[in-house]
């Protein structure tokens, strides 16, 4: 594996594992359906990402890879302004779950933003390279 490569791959893993713990503790009603969701879009981003490392012609998929990061960011927000952040083993957690959520959301956020840049800047080396 390159060097970017083994990056995407510790950041997604990092992201996934900090996200899996706090989609745990959603409450039991979103367990099936946004956590599911969420969790189906983190790993097609990931899918994607190994996709698109083996292909020649990235465009399609890098573009698909894009479009599924945005829309699990966009998830992210939705539990968040839901208020399933402030909770732990399906109850509300803590003497201040507004801080708590607003804590884990951050922490998510900017690992995924951090895969987004990867993403963008992965995105522009191709088509810097005339393979777009």
């Amino acid at each position: 594996m390159d060097d970017v490569s083994t990056l995407f791959v510790r950041k997604f893993i990092t992201l996934a594992k900090q996200t899996n713990l706090y989609l745990n503790h959603f409450p039991k009603s979103e367990k099936y359906a946004l956590c599911q969701s969420i969790r189906d879009d983190m790993y097609r981003v990931f899918d994607l990402m190994v996709e698109g490392q083996k292909k020649y012609h990235k465009k399609t998929t890098l573009s698909e890879l894009d479009i599924t990061h945005e829309r699990l960011k966009a998830k992210l927000l939705l539990a968040y302004h839901l208020g399933y952040f402030s909770f732990k083993d399906g109850k509300t957690d803590g003497d201040n779950p507004l801080a708590i959520a607003e804590k884990r959301y951050a922490n998510l956020s900017f690992l995924s933003d951090e895969i987004g840049r990867l993403i963008g800047g992965w995105i522009k080396k191709i088509k810097s390279e005339n393979r777009w």
